[in-house]
């Protein structure tokens, strides 16, 4: 179950690190020919970056309230 755990936290986390690095080199202005546009290159390195940060933090904000660790703070309200 552990090395699954990883593979599910590793795989949003190579995919942000590849959008930090097609951020960087929107700025530097080297292009990749998949994209359209330097513009479009940027936006989509943006998104891998805020998608596999939010993939991450959703995994473990899960697996806390899961085990009772965020001692109140993020608990799902029952109405």
């Amino acid at each position: 179950m552990r090395l699954i755990a990883l593979l599910i936290l590793v795989t949003p986390g190579i995919i942000a690190v590849y959008g930090i690095k097609l951020i960087r080199d929107a700025l530097f202005g080297e292009f990749h020919p998949i994209f359209f546009h330097i513009a479009i290159q940027g936006f989509v390195g943006l998104l891998f970056v805020a998608g596999g940060i939010a993939f991450i933090g959703g995994f473990i904000l899960h697996r806390d309230r899961k085990r009772n660790l965020t001692k109140g703070r993020f608990k799902k309200s029952e109405h």
